[in-house]
């Protein structure tokens, strides 16, 4: 127990290099780090389930609880997960049921619920872990035979049981696999009756690559029937690509102005001001409101706070999801990963959506 102790303390140095200003209780690491080895010894020494005692299990659901204490989008990477996520480079996401998957040596857990989705409306929360998919048990199957085993076509359903982490309460539910959306763009039109200006209303779903793209040959047409003024509806955009929000800013405001920029505790995961396009095909001045709600999330709301802060916009709608945070993938060995908040994102005027929102 001492060298691994030992070991840990190691670590823990080697880290100290890259050390963000001080915490309260710097100093106290050995302490705490012999008390959880006690635990660990303990639980090996007592436990009568031996085939569940290695050091890498009983370590890596500790990691996994330790992450998932920290935020909604924190998480442990057990070795087949994130093996997954590199050769897949993406997560485990199943975007028609709504829910991202991890897989450890003994149990297949939702890590990730999506706004609105079917899992989001049947009451899955991120921690659950999948007891049973249809009638056979989730633990028999690898990350990859999980995702095809609940993929489908849109309307179909898929019965799952569920145990609550924490409390273990055990539940069941019935999921019905929804339409993906093709297009970023869901509507764009001129809106009739609207007063002297002509208004269009363009409906942007989420912030994939070919998102600008499309806006920009949404808003051309508009622009060729006369349209002065628009009203960019993000009700329910989940977010996505940061770099296409900064792009998609660039439609609307001056070359080359700041739109967001980053702020860690560790000053190197801050960042310099990310700016728009130098160059701008046409200009884009006309009147703007932006329509938000409860689920407009990352993204979505620093568009919505951009164009807010640059007094571009008008913002209409509910407080948004307040989700304004940069994870990053940091391996760790032994086939481990973190997933890890370190970062807020910023609009122009210093602020961040982050659990507050914008309004």
């Amino acid at each position: 127990m001492r060298s691994l102790l030992l070991f840990a303390l190691a670590a823990l140095s080697c880290h100290a290099q890259d050390a963000p200003p001080a915490l309260d209780d710097d100093g106290e690491g050995y302490a705490h780090v012999e008390r959880f080895i006690k635990v660990l010894e303990a639980v090996r020494a007592n436990h009568p389930d031996g085939d569940k005692l290695s050091y890498e299990r009983l370590v890596n659901h500790a990691l996994e609880g330790m992450l998932g204490s920290l935020d909604r989008f924190s998480a442990f990477y057990h070795p087949e997960t994130y093996a997954y996520v590199k050769e897949a480079e993406a997560p485990p996401e199943l975007p028609g049921l709504g829910i991202t998957l991890g897989k450890s040596e003994s149990y297949l857990t939702v890590t990730a619920v999506r706004d609105q989705s079917p899992a989001a409306r049947a009451g899955i929360a991120p921690g659950d872990r999948i007891l049973t998919i249809g009638d056979a048990p989730a633990a028999g199957f690898t990350l990859k035979e999980a995702l095809a085993a609940l993929s489908g076509d849109p309307g179909e359903s898929v019965d799952l049981a569920l145990e609550r982490r924490g409390d273990r309460e055990k539940f069941e539910v019935a999921l019905v696999r929804s339409v993906v959306r093709q297009k970023a763009i869901a509507d764009a039109f001129l809106l009739e009756d609207t007063g002297a200006a002509k208004a269009g209303y363009i409906r942007l779903t989420e912030f994939t690559a070919p998102s600008h793209r499309e806006l920009e040959a949404a808003l051309d047409e508009l622009e060729d029937k006369g349209m002065k003024a628009l009203i960019l509806d993000l009700r329910g955009n989940p977010g996505g690509l940061l770099s296409v929000s900064v792009q998609i800013l660039g439609e609307f405001v001056p070359p080359s102005t700041e739109v967001v920029f980053t702020k860690g505790r560790n000053p190197k995961h801050s960042s310099d001001p990310l700016v728009t396009p130098e160059r701008k095909r046409k200009k884009r001045d006309y009147p703007m409101a932006v329509l938000i709600d409860r689920n407009s999330a990352s993204a979505s709301e620093l568009v919505a706070g951009a164009l807010q802060d640059l007094e571009r916009a008008t913002i209409v709608g509910e407080t948004s999801f307040g989700k304004g945070s940069v994870q990053n993938i940091m391996p760790q060995g032994a086939g481990t990963a973190l997933r890890l908040t370190i970062a807020h994102y910023h609009t122009p005027s210093g602020r961040t959506p982050h659990e507050t929102g914008i309004t």
